[in-house]
This record gives C-alpha cells, sequence and structure tokens, in this order.
C-alpha cells in the first residue's frame, strides 16, 4: 500500500495497556497518525481514546470502532498496530497484511514458529512491512554500544559471553487473573513477555550469527484460574555458539523478583553493562558502562583496580520525541511512507521466536540441548 500523504496514519486492533504508551509514541511522531481504535466493543474503544485524549490530546481524534474487521477495512488506514494477545495475533496479522496492512505487533510475536511463519508469509504475499514493537532495538544507544563490541583497539570483542535478566515481581492480582497467567492467551507466560527481550538482545549482539545450540530450564509454572494449562512464570535458558569465536549467552526471566533488566557483554578485553536495557531509567540520558578492571601485582600489594567509562547518550528515557518508543513508530513510518522494506526485522523476529521455542522444547525434554 502507497500512503497518500507524508503521514503514516495508524490503527490500533485492541486497547491493552501498552497501546495507551504508544498513543503517545504515534502523537511524538511527526510522520505518523493514528486514525482509528478498535475493540470488540465500541464503548471499550471509545474510553479508551477518552482516556488517552485526557493525557495527550491530539490534534485529529481517532474514530472509535467496535470490531478488528471495520478498522482493517478503511482506506484511511496505512499500517495496524496490534497489542492483542498471544493466542489471538496469527489470525489478525494476516488478516491485516491481506488487507494491504503494514504489521507491528506486540511481543511474543506468535504462540509458535509455525504461526509466525504464516504471519510472515502473509506479510511478503503483500507486500508489506513487519516488526515486533521491541522499543530497545530503536534506542540510539544501542549504536553506541555496538561500538565497543568488536574487535577492535577500542572493543572488548570478540563477545566470548553475554548475560542478561529481565523481571518484575507481579502482585497476587497479576497471579490471579492477568492475561499472562492464562495459557490460552499468553501460553508462553513470563517466557514470552520478558524472555524474549532478553533472547532479542542476545541475537542483536551477535547477528547475523545464529547460536548453533540452546539448553531451557523451565523453574517455576503457575496459572490463573481457567486457565487451560501452566504458563512459565521463571524460566532461565543458555544460547551456544560453536565454532570460531565461541560465544555462549544466559538469560533469566521471572514475575517473582523485583525490577531488574540488565544485560552485561563480555571480551576479552573487557565487559560492556547496561543497567536497564530494555525501560530506560527516566532521565534526558541513557548510560552504559565500558569496564576494564586491572589486577595489579606489586611486591606484597595486591589490588584489583577498577577502569570504568561511563558512556552516556543524548536521548530522552520516555514520553518525547527522542525517545526509542518514538524512534519506533518515527522509523516503521518512515518505511510506509517510502515504500521501503527492510527484512532484517522479520528475520530478527523469526530468529528469537525459533530460540524461544527451542528453550521450551528443551525444558520439556530435560533440559537437553536444541537446536533452534
Amino acid at each position: 500500500m502507497t500512503a497518500r500523504t507524508s503521514v503514516c496514519r495508524w490503527g490500533i486492533l485492541g486497547t491493552a495497556g501498552i497501546a495507551a504508551k504508544n498513543w503517545l509514541s504515534i502523537a511524538n511522531a511527526e510522520n505518523a497518525e493514528l486514525a482509528a481504535v478498535a475493540s470488540r466493543d465500541a464503548a471499550r474503544a471509545e474510553a479508551f481514546i477518552n482516556a488517552c485524549s485526557a493525557s495527550r490530546p491530539v490534534a485529529r481524534r481517532p474514530e472509535a470502532l467496535g470490531s478488528y474487521a471495520d478498522l482493517l477495512a478503511r482506506d484511511d488506514i496505512d499500517a495496524v498496530y496490534l497489542p492483542l494477545p498471544t493466542g489471538l495475533r496469527t489470525e489478525w496479522a494476516v488478516r491485516a497484511a491481506e488487507a494491504g496492512k503494514h504489521v507491528l505487533v506486540e511481543k511474543p510475536c506468535a504462540a509458535t514458529v509455525a504461526d509466525l511463519e504464516t504471519i510472515l508469509a502473509a506479510c511478503r504475499a503483500s507486500g508489506v512491512q513487519f516488526m515486533d514493537g521491541v522499543m530497545f532495538r530503536h534506542s540510539r544507544r544501542l549504536e553506541a554500544i555496538r561500538g565497543f563490541l568488536g574487535a577492535d583497539e577500542d572493543g572488548i570483542g570478540p563477545i566470548r559471553r553475554i548475560a542478561s535478566q529481565f523481571s518484575f515481581c507481579a502482585p497476587e492480582e497479576f497471579h490471579a487473573g492477568n492475561i499472562r497467567m492464562l495459557s490460552q492467551l499468553e501460553p508462553l507466560g513470563a517466557l514470552g513477555d520478558l524472555g524474549w527481550y532478553t533472547i532479542s538482545v542476545s541475537l542483536w549482539a551477535l547477528w547475523p550469527r545464529l547460536p548453533d545450540a540452546v539448553t531451557g530450564r523451565l523453574l517455576v509454572a503457575k496459572a490463573a484460574a481457567g486457565s487451560a494449562a501452566l504458563v512459565p512464570v521463571e524460566f532461565s535458558g543458555e544460547l551456544f555458539w560453536r565454532g570460531e569465536p565461541e560465544a555462549s549467552a544466559s538469560f533469566f526471566c521471572s514475575f517473582l523478583i523485583d525490577h531488574q533488566q540488565w544485560v552485561h557483554v563480555s571480551g576479552p578485553r573487557g565487559s560492556v553493562r547496561v543497567d536497564d536495557f530494555v525501560l530506560p531509567y527516566l532521565g534526558n540520558e541513557l548510560a552504559f558502562t565500558v569496564s576494564r578492571p586491572q589486577f595489579v601485582l606489586d611486591g606484597c600489594d595486591f589490588r584489583m583496580e577498577r577502569h570504568d567509562r561511563l558512556v552516556t547518550i543524548d536521548e530522552y528515557s520516555n514520553s518525547h520525541p527522542s525517545a526509542q518508543e518514538t524512534n519506533l513508530f518515527r522509523h516503521f513510518s518512515e518505511l510506509v511512507l517510502s515504500g521501503k522494506r527492510e527484512d532484517v526485522w522479520p528475520e530478527q523476529a523469526l530468529a528469537v521466536q525459533r530460540v524461544m521455542m527451542a528453550c521450551v522444547a528443551s525444558a520439556h525434554d530435560g533440559s537437553r540441548e536444541q537446536a533452534p
């Protein structure tokens, strides 16, 4: 679909909480505009628009629709954002692509590799852009981090080890009724919700090399009343790159441990540490630390010296035209308006999905190695 204006016209399928954040992201992107919001109940879509308008008014009020199909049938929609539950996502992502709409989906992108392959095939057939909604991939901080991961004089590389964790301690009401505790809606639980990020950052660091094998371990599984099966609440995994150079990565995700969202990348000449790689801490700068400690032996004096360099990037953490979530919608809208397509986004999303599902298969097979 070729846009007729200099603004990409968006529609949102669903009124999940994350959609309110992206109302603001679309509003902050100068090349994007929200045209309509659809829910299965028009009153719910109207209430969502009213709440978002009160928080962040926009020049053109989006239209509230009581049907996802009605939104896809509109000719004033260029792209759709799908914050629908994972269990419903495949059907509507495919229908959006078949309607000629560009597709931005929340993560995890699908419940299975086959489901995501179905979505991507529909997007290719219709010539539309696909992308997942991982916001940190659109931060300018990643460009700066990349400069320290190589094997050149400034770099720590080649990368030998990556470790990451993303967790939050969910309250009892979350465990009792949140959709992430219902297998029919979010079958991957914490692994899909949080582990997608940790796997994504590891694959980003070593891209385009993909791991040769993975293992997974289901540490805790629970479910809310009415769930068809248990879902992962705490999960850990390992990724292995064989050959030259060898590398490995570990990740941990949990709904039972308080807020942590760090990644640590290590090589022969130091390490890079990011304490807030998913949701940057509040402020107008993003930061990471390049660490090259030195062990000094001076006679009887044995000492470990800290040699850290704090690198900062001028980028707001949230709710600003420079923030990573705005960059996501700005870049996606630019692709739509230009008619260009970037294959790297569906390729990387499929890689994350393959690794994730191989970790699940490993967890169900005594944590034996699996090929993703």
